[in-house]
């Protein structure tokens, strides 16, 4: 099904920093809830906070632990590792919360281990 993969390709194309094809995941008024942050709302607010995050970990890579998928919703449960750019190392392990609109992303939310960034 496309939204699996949609799914699936989501933690790939963030490890990427293929912005591009991210943008080409989400519905123009996506919806993203990041602990400690107000609600990003659209897919150019989403894309823009991406790019702040990795001009502060210039190292980070995801790894899938397990997906759940029920009709168009899906949780995905994941790992990261990564460098902060002070040079700290940084790791965490959560959980993102998605439904789709077709075959596109249109909400997500983030719950994760360690919020004292």
């Amino acid at each position: 099904m496309p939204k699996e993969h949609a799914i699936i390709d989501l933690f790939e194309i963030i490890n990427r920093r293929d912005l591009e094809s991210f943008n080409d995941l989400l519905t123009e008024e996506a919806e993203f809830y990041f602990p400690k942050t107000q609600p990003l709302l659209g897919r150019d607010r989403i894309i823009r906070f991406f790019r702040i995050l990795f001009r502060q970990y210039p190292k980070l890579a995801f790894e899938v632990q397990g997906e759940i998928i029920q009709g168009e919703k899906a949780a995905v449960h994941w790992t990261n590792r990564g460098v902060h750019k002070s040079g700290e190392p940084y790791e965490n392990e959560g959980v993102t919360i998605l439904e789709m609109e077709g075959d596109r992303i249109r909400y997500m939310s983030d719950f994760f281990k360690d919020t004292s960034f």
